[in-house]
């Protein structure tokens, strides 16, 4: 069942995105390769698990770009940009967890991973929640640098005498509108991940501040807030380099 409809999809992305579609679905294959073959064996062994996480994801990113766009300025951008917003939305998630006093560890989430270390294993359980940030941030980031990165290329291409400040400021303008689509969209996309567990709170009729303060919605809007500072800062940091990079004589 399940594999008629990988077919499905996969056939669909073909026939829509043509080439960009197989390239895509390229992606796709090695980011679920990097996933279950490169991360997960390595926190099974111990690794650090945010260092790690982070490392994989850039490596995902750069990957992703290069056969989506090939080695090229735009690419460069677009990976750097990436980065950068994904360091932020890391950053941003391990301060919300020290001001809040959450450390992403929910019993019935990590008994199990608690048994393995009990067993010999070493899996870094308190970084799991910046690390699912990371990986969850990680696809908003790259379509927004990309994006970003290729509406600059396009505009030094149509007029190569744009200086750095005009560039800079049409990539803004840009990637305000972005911003706007993208935040909503990662809030709802976290909150409509845990929609059945955010009904079984309301209907227990908590109070208002018992509700936003409970651990499990705390760690949902850290979650959506995190990866969202992410995709927002990745607007002026992928613009700025963007900018400087094609404004640059050849």
């Amino acid at each position: 069942g399940i594999l008629i409809l990988v077919a499905l999809f996969c056939l669909t992305a073909v026939l829509v995105g043509g080439k960009s579609g197989a390239k895509s679905l390229i992606g796709l294959v090695f980011i679920i390769f990097s996933l279950f073959l490169i991360l997960l064996p390595s926190l099974m062994k111990g690794a650090p698990t945010v260092l790690m996480t982070f490392i994989t994801c850039v490596f995902i990113a750069a990957f992703s770009f290069t056969v989506m766009s090939g080695y090229n300025r735009k690419s460069i951008c677009a990976f750097l940009g990436t980065t950068a917003g994904v360091a932020a939305a890391l950053v941003f998630a391990v301060m919300a967890q020290k001001i809040l006093r959450i450390d992403g560890l929910r019993e019935e989430d990590v008994e199990a991973l608690m048994q393995l270390n009990n067993g010999g294993m070493h899996i870094g359980l308190r970084g799991l929640l910046s690390a699912g940030i990371i990986i969850s941030s990680l696809g908003a980031v790259m379509d927004v640098a990309m994006g970003l990165a290729s509406s600059i290329s396009e505009l030094h291409d149509t007029d190569p005498d744009l200086s750095v400040k005009q560039l800079f400021l049409s990539g803004m303008n840009i990637g305000k509108d972005m911003v706007g689509t993208m935040t909503s969209t990662l809030v709802l996309a976290f909150l409509g991940s845990s929609f059945v567990m955010i009904l079984y709170l309301y209907s227990l009729d908590l109070g208002k501040y018992q509700l936003l303060n409970s651990a499990f919605l705390s760690i949902e809007v850290i979650s959506g807030l995190s990866s969202s500072f992410g995709a927002i800062l990745s607007v002026p940091i992928t613009a700025f380099i963007s900018a400087r990079m094609f404004a640059r004589k050849q």
